[in-house]
């Protein structure tokens, strides 16, 4: 099984499913009794080694058929997703990198894809089946003002949804009509499911909902603030882009052929606030946690995964490591993330109930140096300006307030700051929507290191805070002067300082 008789591997379809290579599990339940219950805008890696997953486990338990995933979205690059999917019936094969062995499985929670146009997805919405809309529209897509918290009503894509609801280029207008269409026709509205990794990402979505339906209709508005529920969710699943290694690793070790595979990591957490109205699928048989307050669970992975993330990604771009794992073999790179965290993040986390911040961050480490995940340092260094007040800086802001240390994090800032500024220099496009304006802005810090601190949008009003800018110049003026190495011996030896 697994190969025909010429050594092909076989192509993933669902015409081919009883095909499966040995080393392949599918699914055993009955891809026709699916019903579609779910729409997901985004459908990325994460969403399908993640979400997708769950939900796959679910039906293998004959459980909740009336949930399976409509995918949509509205970027052009959605398209190729989209057509890449169809021709495999929309299923994916999500391949479990463990540091010691590895598994594959071939996903049929998704059922259909949405055509990539607005009008087509608004329909979807409108369809009572769906009773849950989640999102993956990453960290920068939710029009916040980094400077006060809010909505940014003013930005360019807002104000053309606003003037033109009928024809939305943002997911917000897009839910915006979905919503109006199910007021209009006497339906209860579905959930909104922010899965993607923001502070509150519930309370940020139903912010960017209201404040865009406050600028088209304010008896919408009302409709939507009495009605509909935004439940903050916290997500975790380290997973890879999709390269020709990828591909070539289920082609080749599980002998399938999946135009899109996805590779992750095989731990995965999910933990979600029990708050819809129009019912949700029984996720809790599968690991889901529902509890009344995401926030704590949230706050710890926010600030010391993501956050950890953030620490280790330019110092090892700046030490010229490519693979994370090999970046954690380097002594320094694993004791800068352990000491960070130990003696600036921990202690300006709020203990809670429960909640082991040190065995989690032991936990971290061990997941950021499996070395069969593959990950990328170039990964981990993307969309910097959208990650970091997400994750880093609430930390700053936090610790500033307290009167607490904050050498670890201004460095872990100058190293951002220096590989904004060398990176293109050295060949290397940075990755972030920001990326002009960060790299004039991080080459004017060498001289004047307030004109990176005064990027409004990331640092909001931290660059007012004097203490703040005091401890980046000097960590700034000093990795210029003596090297990422050596700046990073010098914050181990403040330890004891």
């Amino acid at each position: 099984m697994g190969m025909n008789r010429r050594g092909k591997p076989v192509e993933l379809s669902l015409a081919n499913l009883d095909r499966l290579p040995g080393t392949v599990t599918g699914p055993r339940y009955d891809r026709a009794s699916l019903s579609p219950g779910i729409l997901h805008i985004g459908v990325g890696n994460f969403h399908r080694s993640h979400q997708t997953v769950y939900m796959d486990r679910l039906f293998e338990q004959g459980l909740d058929l009336d949930w399976a995933i409509v995918g949509a979205g509205i970027k052009p690059f959605d398209a190729e997703r989209r057509r890449l999917l169809a021709a495999q019936d929309w299923l994916t094969t999500v391949v479990d990198l463990g540091p010691d062995e590895s598994s594959a499985r071939v996903i049929g929670a998704m059922v259909d894809y949405c055509e990539v146009r607005p009008e087509a997805i608004v329909a979807r919405l409108a369809d009572p089946a769906i009773r849950i809309v989640s999102l993956t529209i990453t960290e920068g897509g939710y029009y916040t003002d980094a400077a006060t918290g809010g909505f940014d009503a003013g930005h360019p894509d807002i104000r053309h949804d606003a003037q033109h609801p009928t024809n939305p280029q943002t997911v917000f207008g897009v839910l915006l009509a979905g919503f109006g269409e199910r007021r209009a026709r006497n339906l209860a509205p579905f959930t909104v499911l922010s899965c993607d990794n923001l502070p509150e990402n519930g309370n940020v979505t139903q912010q960017s909902v209201l404040g865009l339906a406050a600028l088209v209709s304010g008896d919408l508005r009302d409709w939507i603030a009495a009605n509909v529920a935004f439940p903050n969710s916290m997500v975790d699943c380290i997973t890879t882009a999709t390269s020709e290694r990828e591909r070539e690793l289920v082609a080749d070790r599980f002998g399938l052929h999946d135009a899109a595979p996805v590779a992750c990591e095989p731990f995965r957490q999910w933990v979600i606030e029990d708050d819809f109205p129009q019912g949700r699928p029984m996720l809790e048989r599968v690991g889901v946690q529902f509890v009344d307050d995401v926030t704590p669970y949230e706050t710890m992975k926010l600030r010391i995964l993501n956050a950890g993330h953030a620490a280790i990604a330019y110092p090892s771009a700046l030490l010229g490591y490519e693979a994370v794992h090999d970046a954690m073999g380097d002594a320094d790179i694993a004791d800068w993330l352990k000491q960070l965290m130990r003696r600036e993040v921990i202690p300006v986390l709020a203990p809670i109930c429960g909640l082991d911040f040190d065995a989690y961050l032991e936990t971290c480490v061990r997941r950021f140096s499996n070395p069969a995940i593959g990950d990328t340092v170039a990964r981990l260094c993307q969309d910097g300006s959208n990650r970091l007040p997400n994750s880093f800086l609430p930390t700053v802001s936090d610790a500033l307030q307290r009167g607490a240390p904050v050498e670890g994090l201004t460095l872990g800032i100058a190293f951002w700051c220096q590989y904004c500024a060398t990176a293109t220099a050295s060949g290397v496009a940075i990755q972030d929507p920001m990326s002009g304006r960060l790299t004039a802005a991080a080459r004017a810090a060498r001289d004047e290191p307030t004109a990176f601190l005064g990027l409004s949008k990331v640092f909001g009003n931290l660059s007012r805070r004097k203490p703040f800018v005091e401890t980046f110049a000097r960590q700034l003026e000093a990795l210029y002067s003596h090297g990422p190495r050596k700046a990073l011996h010098q914050f181990f030896d403040s330890a004891g300082a």
